[in-house]
């Protein structure tokens, strides 16, 4: 596009439009009032109002994660940024592309210590990728482009931008030029290629563990049919997308995000290990020591050469994509491999098939009740957020990660995603039902996304798995008693959330939702029919501690 001289404030909408992006979330302020009332003029771009700076970065988090494209965020100033710090961080974690905005006042009033004056960028780096301030006019779009193309080169990950209100208001005339990212479709030199193939072969006890760098470079079918080669099993470590078919007989489950006795005791006795996308391990209490066999062979694919190494010690990191990289070794694993080699990663293999789980049985709850009924009327390709926490077992009993793109959790630590989560995944795919859950807890973080979701007609469905607690805080202090030896004691009076009752649907009938609770077994099939019904949200109240008592 030819250059014009017109007003940063609309230069800014304009690339953000030939970038191809259709929705800016936020909450306004003040100082953004110049681009806000500009956008007024423009159709391409719809602004998705939100009451809370946090319901804001969750609904990018989910647009981002089902899209795999930037999401635009704006932030009010250093208050806004600082409400939306905690969901910043776990899409960090996440690595999910954010393209953040905040306004401030003005470079002119700079030294005068003002009403909201804050160093945005110091505030924005530690839960960024990349942080910066525009304080030159002539350089608003080329800073803009350079952000969204660190956002957009893997490791993705959320950046922050600070836009002055006076440089906005500024003349501009740039050039109006589609941001680009480079390719990191990666694969290492044969050589290495060989080497991590000779490194894997021969084990008798191999391990895979894998992340979300698999669904980020979407090689589910390039993982499957090494971990089939080696018939090794296959643990999810960093793992909040379907990186692999969680119902194929080779994956054990989740190593968790809490306590490094769980990963230990999984790797401890593998003799190869293939780690794929993964950073090792993500929990909040790891083990300090080294986890893997002294004389295990570990190899480490991931583009995020931070993570390679950065804990344990491997025996060949390749900084590569995912997708290319593991289809080079299986095709080198197929020179590689001997017959005994083979044979043996076949019973393997067999042996797992023969084991395959019992069906889900109904062990009576309420939980069950309802999740048996949901799986039995939601479409095949139902999308699910999973923000269950301490009823995320049961959901993905009955509602398994199986379809890559259709299910999502919530990573990082911060509570409250699970609602505006939804709502980004449902933006994204209009067409699918998409479903979210949270806990009650995790709800009141970010309820009043709801008004979000009327105001906007985005017709997620909520259910809210209301044990009346912090349940997973109960469940994290008994770990702590066993380990310091505790008698077991009542819960923390904080823990408890049962005072005063929370009327989930009341309160979301009164942003506009329709809403049932649920709380009886009888309840169970029209709740799930009515949820369904149609393409508005909808929220249910399920009451999983049955007859009111806490648990």
């Amino acid at each position: 596009m030819g250059r014009g001289a017109r007003q940063g404030n609309a230069a800014i909408i304009e690339q953000f439009i030939a970038d191809g992006i259709p929705f800016m979330f936020g909450n306004p302020g003040t100082v953004e009032q110049g681009f806000l009332d500009a956008l007024e003029d423009y159709d391409d771009l719809q602004y998705i109002l939100t009451l809370q700076e946090t319901v804001a970065v969750g609904i990018a988090d989910g647009y981002a994660r089902a899209t795999g494209r930037p999401a635009l965020l704006q932030l009010h100033s250093g208050v806004g940024l600082g409400n939306a710090i905690g969901m910043l961080y776990q899409a960090k974690r996440g690595h999910s592309p954010i393209l953040t905005i905040a306004g401030e006042s003005g470079v002119r009033y700079e030294s005068m210590d003002a009403q909201m004056a804050a160093d945005l960028v110091a505030m924005a780096k530690p839960v960024t990728k990349y942080a910066t301030r525009v304080t030159d006019p002539r350089s608003v779009l080329r800073v803009l482009r350079r952000a969204m193309k660190i956002a957009m080169t893997p490791p993705m990950g959320p950046v922050f931008v600070a836009l002055p209100l006076d440089v906005l208001d500024a003349l501009n005339t740039e050039q109006i030029v589609p941001s680009s990212a480079p390719s990191t479709r990666s694969v290492p030199t044969a050589a290495l290629v060989e080497q991590a193939a000779r490194l894997l072969t021969g084990a008798r006890r191999p391990l895979v563990l894998v992340g979300d760098g698999v669904a980020a470079s979407g090689a589910q079918q390039e993982l499957v049919r090494v971990a089939e080669q080696l018939g090794a099993d296959v643990h999810g470590v960093n793992y909040s997308e379907v990186n692999l078919d969680v119902t194929h007989p080779l994956y054990r489950g989740d190593l968790g995000h809490m306590f490094g006795a769980v990963s230990t005791a999984a790797v401890k006795d593998a003799d190869a290990v293939l780690v794929v996308g993964t950073y090792t391990f993500p929990e909040v209490f790891p083990d300090t020591g080294d986890p893997f066999r002294a004389d295990a062979r570990i190899v480490h694919i991931d583009l995020d050469d931070y993570e390679i190494a950065k804990n344990h010690p491997v025996t060949l990191g390749l900084v590569a994509d995912p997708k290319e990289t593991l289809s080079a070794l299986s095709a080198q694993l197929e020179r590689e491999l001997s017959e005994s080699d083979r044979a043996a990663a076949a019973e393997r293999l067999a042996t797992r098939r023969a084991q395959r789980p019992a069906p889900v049985t109904d062990d009576g709850s309420l939980l069950h009740a309802f999740l048996r009924e949901l799986a039995a009327q939601v479409p095949d390709d139902v999308m699910i957020f999973d923000e269950a926490l301490t009823a995320a077992g049961a959901l993905n009993a009955h509602l398994p990660g199986r379809r890559p793109g259709h299910w999502f959790s919530t990573r990082g630590g911060s509570l409250g995603v699970g609602i505006p989560g939804a709502m980004g995944v449902k933006l994204a795919h209009p067409d699918k039902t998409v479903i979210g859950f949270t806990g009650d807890g995790g709800s009141m973080y970010t309820f009043q996304a709801l008004y979000t979701a009327v105001r906007h007609d985005i017709g997620a469905k909520f259910v809210i798995c209301n044990n009346r607690s912090y349940k997973l805080l109960d469940l994290n202090i008994e770990q702590y008693w066993r380990e310091r030896d505790v008698a077991p004691h009542a819960y923390p009076t904080p823990f408890d959330l049962s005072r005063p009752d929370l009327g989930f649907a009341q309160i979301a009938e009164g942003f506009g939702v329709d809403a049932l609770r649920v709380d009886d077994h009888d309840q169970v099939g029209y709740a799930v029919k009515r949820m369904l019904a149609d393409d508005k949200p909808f929220l249910i109240d399920l009451r999983t501690t049955e007859g009111g008592d806490r648990g």
